[in-house]
């Protein structure tokens, strides 16, 4: 709203406490013969990364001495409405944005901001749970072409290089799904050599969907579950890939080949209740989390079965912010906005022993690189702190957006991408080519 997302704030009276979102943050894996594998030193290329993680290529590079005012400014555009971050392939950025009554999708070049092309499509949509109407899902580029899922489940392929529409599904409309609190929000994945999309056709037994990434036309269906705001992760078990979907009330391993449905146990609860935190794979675990009272779970997946390792509500409970790997640690924020005090922790989803938490942090969205992790909150300060288990240690802040930030930052080539409500900035944040 974290794929990847982004958050939503909700203003609704039946969702007591905010509702904010990220759709899809963070993705916990390495796609095993896919998408992964086409992502170049450097790439961004879907939600949270080269590895759906929130882990930056090996080769990146984060500067850690900022000038007074923040990391330089490359380039800036202004923004239409929307939570979506940016994807990059090579030298090409690519924003889905809405303006007026279009949702936009712009490709930029990554060093100078100009704009390489641009598509446009009509949208009606509009939903009282949030002031922002825009797109909710971030590209996802393989393979030379562009995927965007929109707020009402239109899901489009695009040409990387001149932007010509190649195919597009009305989902919402053909699978009779429901349009949920914030439209869609989950970001698709490549997996199995199809796009897997969190549809949540409850009533069309088309929870998950697979389309031909060639030509767009179904490859199967799968469950009856509601979509929910968490995008899909991908782990490889015994050898043998598997996709993973947070739905509105499951955690569910699928055969992304075939769709068929390997595992599954419940995770989330009625009501008005959001899952938007993306599934992180650690050590073969699949770690999930949401608030609202559901809390976390470790669960570790077999061929056909899984085992619930533990389910508490006290280590880790995001409202929508994906915890961010390194080594056997996650770092992750802990709290709902506008009911708690936003804690950011460093634990070990194995043990549950938190190495040690920071108190009123603030919310926002992570990434790593390196020995680093940068922390963009949603007041648009831009947060860098060294990534250790042995205690909290700053190294930069400083305030690089000034109005409410929700979107995913991107981090390609020693560029961060990252946008408010108003503006996209291009900032030099490391050393050009992991150099």
């Amino acid at each position: 709203m974290q794929g990847s997302s982004f958050g939503f704030q909700s203003s609704c009276s039946g969702l007591r406490s905010a509702a904010l979102l990220a759709v899809g943050l963070l993705a916990g894996l390495c796609l095993p013969g896919g998408l992964q594998q086409q992502a170049r030193g450097g790439d961004w290329p879907q939600i949270l990364g080269p590895h759906r993680n929130g882990v930056a290529a090996a080769d990146e590079r984060l500067l850690t001495d900022w000038p007074a005012d923040g990391p330089q400014v490359l380039w800036k555009k202004d923004v239409g409405s929307g939570f979506s971050g940016v994807a990059v392939a090579g030298e090409t950025a690519v924003l889905f944005h809405r303006v007026e009554n279009e949702e936009v999708v712009e490709a930029y070049d990554a060093a100078t901001g100009k704009v390489l092309w641009t598509h446009r499509a009509p949208t009606s949509f509009s939903t009282g749970f949030s002031p922002d109407n825009g797109p909710r899902c971030v590209p996802l580029i393989h393979k030379g072409s562009v995927v965007l899922y929109g707020a009402q489940g239109r899901l489009t392929s695009l040409d990387l290089t001149s932007g010509k529409e190649s195919w597009k599904r009305e989902t919402h409309q053909e699978f009779g799904a429901r349009e949920g609190y914030f439209g869609a929000g989950s970001t698709p994945v490549i997996a199995g050599g199809l796009v897997l999309v969190n549809v949540g056709g409850d009533r069309e037994g088309a929870g998950v969907v697979a389309f031909d990434p060639t030509d767009g036309r179904t490859v199967w269906k799968a469950t009856d579950e509601a979509a929910s705001y968490s995008s899909p992760a991908v782990v490889e078990v015994d050898g043998v890939q598997q996709a993973v979907f947070v739905t509105r009330l499951k955690t569910v391993g699928l055969n992304p080949k075939n769709g068929e449905i390997l595992w599954e146990f419940p995770f989330g609860k009625r009501g008005p209740t959001v899952n938007a935190a993306t599934p992180q794979i650690v050590d073969g675990n699949v770690f999930v989390t949401a608030h609202y009272g559901v809390g976390a779970v470790l669960a570790r997946p077999a061929k056909n079965s899984v085992e619930v390792v533990w389910a508490s509500d006290a280590i880790m409970s995001s409202q929508y912010m994906t915890s961010v790997p390194s080594g056997s640690a996650l770092f992750g924020i802990d709290g709902q906005e506008r009911v708690d005090t936003p804690v950011l922790k460093c634990f070990d989803p194995r043990t549950r022993n938190v190495y040690w938490a920071e108190e009123d942090f603030g919310f926002g969205s992570l990434l790593r690189a390196g020995d680093q992790v940068l922390a963009l909150l949603t007041d648009g300060t831009l947060v860098q702190f060294q990534a250790t288990a042995k205690k909290y240690t700053e190294l930069n802040r400083a305030r690089v957006l000034t109005t409410t930030t929700r979107a995913l930052p991107a981090l390609a080539n020693g560029r961060l991408f990252v946008r408010d409500t108003k503006t996209l900035l291009c900032l030099q944040v490391g050393r050009n080519g992991g150099e």
